[in-house]
C-alpha cells in the first residue's frame, strides 16, 4: 500500500474510533505533505512523503527536548504521542551498531580518516541513512569517529 492511501486509511479509521490525538497527528502531517507538494507543484511518491515524515518526526524530537527542559511534560507527552504516529510512515530505524558500521564502511570507501574529510563523508552518507537515522546522531558519530 502506498504511503498516501495509509495516510487516508488511518485518517478515516482514526475518525472511526474517536481518537483525536492520533487524528491531529496524521491531519498534521497531511498537511505538511500537501504544504510541500503546492510548493513543489508536483504530486510526492512514497521517497518525497518518508522525507517529509522524517522532518516532521525531527521536529517533534526538537520539541520533546524543549519541553523537557522547560518542566512541560504534558506538551512533551503530546508530542511524543504524535512521534509515535509519525514513525509509522518512516522505514525502520538502523540501531547504532548498524550505524556505527555503515558510517566505518563509507568512511573506508571516500577515504575519510581527519575531520576536514567530514563534509566528503556526510555528502555520501546521507543518502544512505536518510529516514533511518536521525541526522543530528549521525553528524555525532561521524564528529567522533573522525576526531579519534
Amino acid at each position: 500500500m502506498a504511503l498516501r492511501d495509509k495516510l487516508e486509511e488511518d485518517i478515516k479509521e482514526s475518525m472511526r474510533n474517536r481518537d483525536q490525538a492520533r487524528l491531529d497527528a496524521l491531519r498534521f502531517l497531511k498537511f505538511a505533505v500537501q504544504a510541500v507538494e503546492k510548493e513543489q507543484k508536483k504530486e510526492l511518491d512514497d521517497a518525497g512523503m518518508i522525507e517529509v515524515a522524517t522532518k516532521q518526526a525531527s521536529d517533534r524530537r526538537d520539541s520533546i527536548r524543549a519541553f523537557e527542559e522547560g518542566g512541560r511534560d504534558a506538551m512533551a507527552a503530546k508530542e511524543s504521542a504524535e512521534l509515535v504516529v509519525l514513525e509509522e510512515f518512516l522505514p525502520p530505524q538502523m540501531s547504532s551498531e548498524e550505524l556505527v558500521q555503515m558510517i566505518k564502511d563509507t568512511a573506508a570507501e571516500v577515504g575519510a580518516a581527519s575531520p576536514q574529510d567530514k563534509g566528503k563523508l556526510m555528502g555520501k552518507l546521507m543518502p544512505q541513512v536518510r529516514g533511518k537515522a536521525e541526522g543530528a546522531e549521525v553528524n555525532k558519530i561521524v564528529t567522533e569517529l573522525l576526531s579519534e
